[in-house]
């Protein structure tokens, strides 16, 4: 990669980030929750974008976020109000920002006018906050003197120390600018204020190279040019300063008549030179603005009789940088860097173990040690991977807002948990699952106010999206206290789509997860909503593909609680190794809930079952995992079998007999579906200690299977529908 195709790398990234930041701090706002500082942090991100922009010449991206930063100045100085109306204009402008970010990034043509009726909206805003202001934005409206052989000159124009020139109308201004050394950190681009200067008139700049290094010595961050020259132009000097209001302070700068403030004859530009060119593009590079107070609005120009300063100002001393970037296919080689010293750390473990005690013994304590530095390591470097779920949560607010408003409902969100950390794979596949439950719980589950009124309940619906630790797990909850799922209309809908039989008879926990069948919908109209049959289907498809369980609860006239449960990530996992008639699996330790050898009398087999264990005054249903995977194995009937109860999903357990439990360890998650495609009950595989290969099952799948055998094998009604019932998630 290029160094010029790397800086747009980094622009592109740190988009990205602003875009979090914008949509966060506007989402606080309009819930009343933002300050000044959040203003001012929305503000910042979206004038990083534009100087970003303007270094590589993006015009419809540059000439959007110019209006909407426009908007945002206006809402800092206090003439536009942070008031819920402004901000919804707001948020669809950051969609629109966010949509020409992305069809830059990917090289697209931006089409004709796309947001043209947001920027429309932020320009109107713009006309409010005049409150009577002319077009100019200045003052009243010129009066219409149409036909008259005069220009009308406003009262403004005698501000300026030098008239106009009765020729033309234009003026002479002297410039000189020289940016700090530190203005392209700041996300600032000289040569984009330069060409916004040249579009106000005839510009007659030179640039000063007095400061320019050796070539090898050029740091592509630091601002080393600087231009003097004059601009004959018709706009007034409100209109120059206007230009470099953004980087106050960050240059020097000064605006005067050219002929009350002549340029020093070293820095004249002669008359010989030309304007500068029109430059698209230059090498420099971006980084994030500083996160300190943003600059005044007011220009810190050059005293029109300057003084020689006394002593140079020390430069302040900036604090040190806390945190670096560092790109994910790094982190994730040394994600597999570590996954393979796990795999050499069990080779170890093996080799010790088949040694004599003698000699094994400090070995063993040796290796004690470096397990724990091991899972230390693997920690830490999970950590790089982890972000806070808040950045999927964000989003949610102004879900809940827009479909409240499309279906006429009061619907109020609470959020809990958004600094829980997640591994960044989980994090973006998470965002559609929980966008389409929350549009559910907002279509089916909230009623009407005047229902709830009817109910006894308040006429604001409440969702309660909330995410914690738990048991090994990322435990995402969205619960909401709407009408339930409605059995009877579910069971009738799913009869007359073909999904369930005429005669089937069952209970309310089957009837509710009907909801995950594929086509499934009580929507009696399609809308822009739901009633397409694409839904919770592909919810539970998406979480389980990232190792996670999904789990519905559901009380009639009270509400519904989805819960989804999700690994802590995809690469290192702590595992039971089992054995199976001579085959070695892996179970993932969070889906195990014990492990116990049950006595014959314990068994009860029901019509050709496998059986079911009394377990604490609970039926629980038995498999052997070996009809499971169709090994071919006679059942084992001994006291010696191991039974392992696992969860299943929706608080639904089952027991696993294996032959043998050979200890817990960490293992490292290797994909099959790359080069053999999804396999039924299977989750992946990993590598032991011995050197051989394992597959790691899946047990929520593995109960999907044994439920489908079950029917198979031929087993009376009874015993289906106990198996069933307990299982089937």
């Amino acid at each position: 990669m290029s160094g010029f195709d790397q800086l747009k790398q980094t622009f592109f990234e740190e988009c990205s980030e602003a875009l979090q930041q914008i949509e966060s701090g506007l989402t606080d706002l309009r819930e009343g929750h933002g300050s000044d500082d959040t203003i001012n942090a929305v503000f910042r991100s979206v004038h990083s974008v534009k100087g970003g922009a303007g270094i590589f010449g993006f015009e419809d991206l540059i000439g959007f976020a110019h209006v909407f930063e426009t908007v945002l100045d206006a809402m800092r100085g206090g003439k536009l109000g942070a008031t819920p109306d402004i901000v919804d204009v707001l948020l669809p402008a950051n969609d629109v920002l966010t949509d020409l970010i992305g069809m830059t990034r990917a090289g697209e043509p931006i089409p004709p006018g796309h947001g043209s009726e947001s920027r429309a909206a932020l320009e109107r805003l713009l006309g409010q906050d005049a409150g009577g202001v002319g077009s100019d934005g200045e003052g009243p409206a010129a009066a219409d003197f149409e036909g008259l052989d005069f220009m009308p000159i406003r009262a403004d124009a005698f501000d300026d120390p030098l008239a106009q020139d009765a020729s033309d109308g234009r003026q002479t201004y002297a410039i000189v600018f020289r940016p700090n050394a530190d203005m392209l950190r700041r996300a600032n681009e000289p040569l984009y204020l330069l060409r916004e200067l040249r579009k106000l008139g005839d510009l007659d700049l030179t640039a000063e190279t007095d400061q320019l290094p050796a070539l090898a010595e050029i740091e592509p961050d630091r601002a080393y040019l600087g231009w003097t020259g004059k601009l004959k132009t018709t706009a007034q000097r409100a209109q120059i300063e206007e230009i470099f209001e953004f980087v106050a302070g960050e240059c020097e700068l000064s605006i005067a008549p050219a002929e009350t403030y002549p340029l020093p004859e070293a820095v004249v530009a002669p008359a010989s030179a030309a304007p500068i060119p029109d430059v698209t593009v230059s090498i420099t590079a971006t980084a994030p603005l500083a996160e300190h107070e943003a600059p005044s609005l007011v220009p810190r120009l050059a005293p029109e009789n300057p003084e020689p300063a006394a002593a140079a100002r020390p430069t302040a001393v900036k604090p040190a940088a806390t945190t670096m970037r560092v790109e994910v296919e790094k982190i994730d080689r040394v994600v597999n860097m570590v996954g393979e010293l796990v795999i050499s750390q069990a080779m170890l473990g093996q080799i010790v173990h088949n040694l004599p005690e003698d000699v094994s013994s400090r070995l063993a304590q040796v290796l004690d040690e470096v397990i724990l530095h091991t899972r230390e390591l693997k920690d830490s470097v999970m950590s790089m991977r982890a972000q806070a779920i808040g950045a999927v949560f964000q989003r949610m607010p102004r879900l809940v807002r827009e479909l409240a408003a499309k279906t006429g409902k009061k619907v109020h969100l609470e959020m809990h948990g958004e600094t829980t950390e997640v591994d960044r794979s989980i994090i973006e596949r998470l965002g559609d699952p929980l966008t389409h439950i929350i549009r559910n719980s907002i279509d089916h589950g909230i009623e009407a106010p005047g229902q709830r009124a009817a109910a006894g309940k308040p006429e604001e619906g409440t969702i309660r999206l909330s995410a914690e630790h738990r048991g090994g797990r990322i435990v995402v909850e969205v619960r909401d206290d709407g009408g339930g799922i409605d059995p009877e209309r579910v069971l009738r809908k799913a009869r007359e789509r073909g999904l369930v039989s005429a005669d089937a008879n069952l209970s309310e926990d089957e009837i509710n997860n009907l909801i995950f069948l594929p086509g499934f919908s009580t929507a009696e109209t399609v809308s822009d909503i739901s009633g397409r049959g694409v839904g919770m289907d592909v919810v539970r498809r998406n979480i389980q593909d990232v190792g996670g369980r999904i789990s519905l609860k559901s009380e009639r006239g009270r509400g519904m609680t989805l819960t989804l449960a999700l690994p802590l990530t995809l690469a290192v996992m702590d595992g039971m190794v089992i054995k199976v008639g001579g085959e070695t699996y892996v179970l993932p330790m969070s889906a195990i809930v014990e492990c116990l050898r049950p006595a014959r009398a314990d068994i009860h087999n029901l019509m050709g079952g496998r059986g079911m264990l009394r377990l604490r005054g609970n039926l629980v249903p038995l498999v052997h995992l070996g009809d499971i995977l169709d090994l071919g194995l006679a059942a084992d009937e001994s006291d010696e079998r191991v039974v392992i109860i696992t969860d299943a999903g929706d608080g639904a357990r089952f027991g696993m007999i294996v032959d043998e439990l050979c200890g817990h360890q960490q293992v490292v998650v290797k994909s099959m579906e790359e080069s053999y495609g999804a396999v039924p009950g299977v989750a992946g595989a990993t590598i032991l200690g011995n050197g051989r290969v394992a597959l790691i099952l899946d047990v929520e799948k593995l109960s999907d299977l044994a439920i489908s055998q079950t029917a198979a094998f031929g087993a009376g009604r009874l015993g289906v529908e106990a198996v069933a019932a307990t299982v089937m998630s």
